[in-house]
């Protein structure tokens, strides 16, 4: 390879050549392995390759694959508001690079960090000579070494470069190394910049826990500090710093801070809190959270640590912490067993355990596949204007819609608007058309008002409603008849501390005897779900759930809390699997018992073993995503899709203007971070899957009410998430801007 010194040295000096090497032909594939979605889909069928620097940041080069038109075509895109152009890669070892050939075609094939677990890209070059193929990998190779030793690749050897080359994999080995393209908890490739190029603190008060003379430190490592660069789109080193956590014992026992600190002087002071939105990667020994300025402006930052002992002791003192501070008790007082649950949730590396192969039968997904792309993935904002005749009511000041719930039978959908209820039916073409009003909702006395809960019932023939002047009361909506009446069948109720049946038949106190369970303490309940069969699981904002096989008995489960008050809680069907809300993330739980003596049951019905515990799962947004939105993260209640007979294969939820789903499947093989998201110009207020439909999403918006095909949910990207701007760039003063 030192035959290219001599130009390489020409080109890799040269500060105006922002382009370092470029192949002019090719065509850009996204292949996958051991799928029926199709082994190899082109991306672009005329495209250039292209070894770009990274002009702010000393050591670091892009990999860039650049869409080629023919003369005209670029016209024809000039209307669309979105062109997907070029692909751009952060050149690292993480790609894993490598040189082939593809039907005796030069050929470079590298990992996509962002897909899934069997997806790499391969760019096919016809008609490259050897010599160029050659200076290209050269190129590859020596801005891998750049990046990782941090330091000119001038000097190096063809043996200081052998580590980064990769040989194709036989025919025998080429399954396993396919496998092999992602890990199961993929970071984002971070960049580096030496200390002297780091942004200058800007001049501010010290970090409170920094000068509490009383402040103890639980534990101090050194690590690398990344932000999160909003423009390059990947995390850009700022220090060699020690990241500590302390305790800040002038202001409490259980408040805590995450503290990072320079030979200079202290850099960030973050109190641990659940809005942290914290995540960890332990292959990358990496963690990940984000900061929300006094003006709102978020951040994304990373630590990165120097050894799993450091990273491992980092991130059980920082659990610890963050449970102390969530329940106000003290993490010593708590069972073995409750801190082991704990601790297990903050493990987002470990795949599920007891999950089945979805092996499915090729040709029939083929067909279902077809089938889906002639779908359309249009959406129809389906409330008309208030002025049109038929429409609904206008809004009055103020208002707006606050509550959605999706029927059963029917296919209606349901939205609270003060004090009336908009009905929308569902055309069958992934829209929704407003259908008609029930207005004016008053008690039997004649009482208007607004309610705060309510419920579809008696097969979608009626509604429960909450009356917040009367909380101690349920109103029954006949919703054929547009009036409140008594209901007929019984209903499950819950208060701050007691389950019971209610069945309106009965005189007098209608709450049935043998079926309800108070209990001492005030358990603060929030949510209940129940299986096909009747069972239930029930949250609270303690953040604690219990597991029951029928109301009236004690609980067959309880898992402790993590500390987050859970606002709203699903079961599947079959009550395998629970999806419990909090503000930041979604609680996933498998009820299967896993050893013992129940091995095999459901939590419903049996105990788990004190020391096999199941192990809760976070799905949440990555740190850098949250980076683009313009608000913290507030989950809606999570829905799993439901039809009768239908497995559940997706979960839904959203937060701001942003409607979220996750693909269950990916979910239950540890790809907790596989979602796809959407944007809205107004604030979801809910949204759930239409019954029986595992693609259509009914969401209600603040002065809204719309349909949406899953199809169009789009991988999280700085596109897909941000709001347009002048400048996305990362900005130095966010440094000690806490203080």
């Amino acid at each position: 390879m030192n035959i290219f010194r001599n130009l390489i040295g020409r080109v890799w000096h040269d500060p105006n050549a922002a382009e370092v090497v470029k192949i002019s032909e090719g065509q850009l594939y996204l292949v996958r392995s051991g799928t029926v979605r199709g082994a190899r889909e082109c991306i672009y069928n005329d495209a250039m390759a292209t070894i770009r620097r990274v002009a702010s940041v000393e050591h670091n080069f892009q990999l860039v694959v650049t869409r080629v038109y023919e003369e005209g075509d670029q016209e024809l895109l000039e209307d669309e508001e979105e062109t997907d152009e070029e692909r751009v890669f952060l050149i690292s070892e993480e790609l894993e690079f490598r040189s082939t050939t593809s039907e005796e075609d030069p050929c470079f094939v590298w990992r996509d960090l962002d897909g899934d677990v069997d997806e790499f890209y391969e760019f096919v070059a016809p008609g490259t000579n050897a010599p160029t193929r050659a200076f290209f990998e050269t190129c590859m190779y020596r801005a891998m070494y750049e990046r990782k030793y941090r330091k000119s690749a001038d000097d190096t050897a063809d043996a200081d470069l052998q580590e980064f080359i990769r040989l194709p994999p036989s025919e025998k080995d080429k399954g396993k190394a396919i496998e092999s393209v992602a890990p199961t908890e993929p970071m984002p490739t971070t960049a580096s910049t030496s200390a002297t190029t780091a942004p200058a603190p800007t001049t501010t008060a010290p970090a409170p826990a920094t000068e509490d003379p009383n402040a103890k430190v639980l534990v101090a490592h050194p690590a690398e500090l990344h932000l999160w660069d909003l423009d390059q789109g990947f995390f850009v080193k700022h220090a060699d710093v020690t990241a500590k956590i302390a305790q800040h014992a002038s202001t409490g026992p259980f408040d805590y801070w995450l503290l990072v600190t320079t030979d200079e002087g202290p850099l960030l002071a973050h109190r641990v809190t659940s809005d942290m939105n914290q995540r960890w990667a332990l292959k990358m020994l990496a963690f990940t959270w984000n900061y929300v300025s006094d003006t709102g402006s978020q951040s994304s930052w990373c630590l990165r640590f120097e050894t799993s002992e450091a990273y491992e002791q980092f991130q059980m003192l920082f659990s610890r912490a963050l449970w102390e501070s969530l329940n106000n008790y003290s993490w010593e007082k708590a069972k073995a067993e409750e801190q082991a649950y704990v601790l297990s949730s903050q493990v987002q590396d470990v795949e599920m355990q007891d999950v089945e192969d979805e092996e499915e039968d090729e040709e029939d997904v083929a067909k279902e596949l077809d089938k889906s792309d002639e779908e359309s993935d249009s959406e129809t904002e389906t409330e008309p204007e208030p002025e049109e005749e038929g429409g609904p009511p206008p809004l009055g000041k103020g208002q707006r819609n606050s509550q959605l719930t999706v029927g059963y039978k029917g296919d209606r959908s349901y939205v609270v608007r003060g004090g009336n209820i908009g009905v929308f039916a569902h055309t069958g073409d992934n829209a929704v058309k407003y259908h008609a009003t029930i207005a004016h909702l008053e008690t039997p006395k004649g009482k208007e008002f607004a309610p705060k809960h309510v419920m579809l019932h008696d097969q979608d023939t009626k509604m429960v409603l909450m009356n917040p002047g009367a909380p101690n009361s349920l109103f029954s909506l006949d919703i054929e008849r547009g009036k409140i009446t008594t209901p007929q069948q019984t209903i499950i109720g819950a208060s701050h501390n007691a389950l019971f049946r209610i069945d309106p038949r009965m005189s007098g106190n209608k709450m049935v005897d043998s079926q309800y369970k108070q209990y001492v303490s005030k358990n603060q309940f929030s949510g209940v779900a129940t299986t096909e069969s009747g069972k239930l699981a029930v949250a609270s904002e303690k953040g604690d759930i219990r597991l029951f096989d029928s109301i009236g008995k004690n609980a067959k489960t309880a898992l402790p809390p993590l500390g987050d008050p859970i606002i709203g809680v699903d079961v599947t069907a079959n009550g395998r699997w629970i999806v419990a809300t909090t503000k930041t993330y979604l609680l996933l739980i498998d009820t299967l018992i896993g050893e013992g003596r129940y091995t095999g049951q459901l939590g419903f019905d049996r105990s788990f073993p004190a020391n096999a515990k199941p192990i809760p799962r976070r799905l949440q947004l990555r740190a850098e995503h949250v980076a683009y939105m313009e608000h913290s993260v507030a989950f809606s209640p999570a829905r799993f899709n439901m039809g009768e007979g239908q497995e559940e294969n997706a979960i839904v939820t959203s937060t701001g203007q942003y409607v979220v789903a996750w693909d269950f499947a990916k979910v239950k093989r540890g790809q907790l971070d596989k979602y796809e998201i959407k944007k809205y110009e107004d604030f979801v207020v809910q949204d759930n899957f239409k019954f029986g439909d595992d693609k259509e999403i009914i969401v209600a918006l603040q002065n809204d009410v719309l349909a949406v095909n899953k199809k169009s949910l789009k991988r999280p990207t700085r596109a897909s998430i941000a709001t347009p701007r002048k400048s996305l760039r990362s900005r130095s003063n966010i440094v000690n801007a806490p203080y």
